[in-house]
């Protein structure tokens, strides 16, 4: 068997009255990727989708289209973002509703909880670091509407599972109160279900032992945001300075932001001795440049990100995922359709396909 696959999915294509209040009427994700412009001289920016072109999610032929690519690539399942705020509010709930509803597409999903408060910095090009809407955890009363949710989903027969559990991400573990993770497992179990995965982001600061104790049953580090972490640890003090050295040059003579690194250079190091342990899950970075939502205040981007680099990165992962027992042959792919932050699988003018093949290239390679 492959290993399971499982694409975040981000389900932001289509307007909400939120964001025409926030930011005018007719806003999306789609708003900044057109806006978007090149930094510097090479800049691979603004991206433009290809096959399914600026695409709105409340068409379910795009949606069915998007499932049928995802099969292409070898994706196992989406993984669509949830976002439940607390006191019943939720947020860009339609689409996934519709699929639960409608039953199709006929394509494995599961829940991402997206458990953050939205900012005005997250959606825009501005970087005022104002809530627009909080999260919260209001108690029991509040979780258990939230599990009831929840539980529709599980109970679908095209909910991902692992070992009969549902497989349950949450984008932030140490924001969740431990007594909603609790609750949330307790009641799995009396739903039926052998138990629940519960699986989601952590800090590289956090133990295993200290995780699996609040009750999580495997983790992911982000790679993006946690890259230049990863790439000090086996390097010298003067290493860091010279890098540090030339992106201070790199960015006064060439205009390349200090934090834009080159993705042939980095991709090996997505990959760390954490992710040979069952108890990790390694993420699969295509590409990743959110210049369209924060312009030259971007802090995160990879540039010289092509099919060719990421099929050598999925073929590095997968052999070693390949190496742990079936029920954790488990990845996770960042991401299906996050246009804004230019990391996405989907087809672009481009590429076309390639990001696509490239991925079933690596999963057939590593049979």
């Amino acid at each position: 068997m492959s290993p399971k696959i499982i694409a975040f999915y981000l389900p932001q294509f289509h307007t909400i009255k939120e964001n025409d209040e926030w930011w005018g009427k007719g806003f999306t994700e789609w708003t900044n990727v057109r806006k978007a412009k090149p930094l510097f001289k090479g800049h691979d920016q603004p991206r433009i989708p290809a096959d399914l072109g600026y695409y709105d999610l409340r068409d379910p032929e795009i949606r069915e289209r998007q499932a049928q690519l995802a099969r292409e690539a070898g994706v196992t399942a989406f993984c669509y973002w949830h976002y439940w705020l607390g006191n019943g509010k939720r947020l860009l709930e339609s689409i996934f509703d519709e699929v639960l509803a409608s039953g199709k597409p006929d394509f494995p999903f599961c829940l991402g909880w997206a458990n953050h408060s939205w900012y005005a910095k997250g959606w825009s090009l501005t970087d005022e670091d104002r809530i627009l809407i909080e999260q919260t955890y209001p108690g029991k009363e509040d979780a258990r509407q939230h599990f009831e949710l929840l539980l529709k989903a599980f109970r679908d027969p095209r909910y991902l599972k692992i070992d009969g559990k549902p497989f349950l991400f949450l984008h932030i573990i140490n924001q969740v109160p431990q007594d909603y993770i609790t609750w949330f497992k307790e009641w799995t179990k009396e739903a039926g279900f052998p138990g629940l995965f519960l699986a989601g982001n952590a800090s590289p600061r956090q133990s295993k032992e200290e995780l699996k104790a609040r009750g999580i049953d495997a983790v992911a580090h982000d790679k993006v945001y946690n890259h230049r972490g990863y790439t000090t640890r086996s390097k010298t003090k003067w290493q860091i300075r010279k890098e540090r050295i030339v992106r201070h040059l790199r960015k006064t003579f060439l205009g390349i932001p200090k934090f834009a690194l080159d993705y042939e250079k980095c991709y090996p190091s997505f990959v760390e001795k954490e992710d040979y342990d069952e108890f990790y899950i390694p993420e699969l970075i295509p590409q990743w440049d959110n210049s369209p939502r924060f312009g030259l205040n971007t802090k995160s981007l990879f540039y010289n990100s092509s099919p060719d680099g990421f099929y050598r990165h999925a073929r590095q992962l997968l052999d070693i995922v390949r190496q742990k027992p079936e029920n954790r042959q488990i990845v996770i792919l960042k991401s299906w359709n996050e246009w804004g932050e230019g990391n996405y699988m989907e087809p672009d003018q481009k590429f076309g396909k390639g990001y696509i093949m490239a991925l079933r290239k690596a999963i057939e390679d590593t049979k």
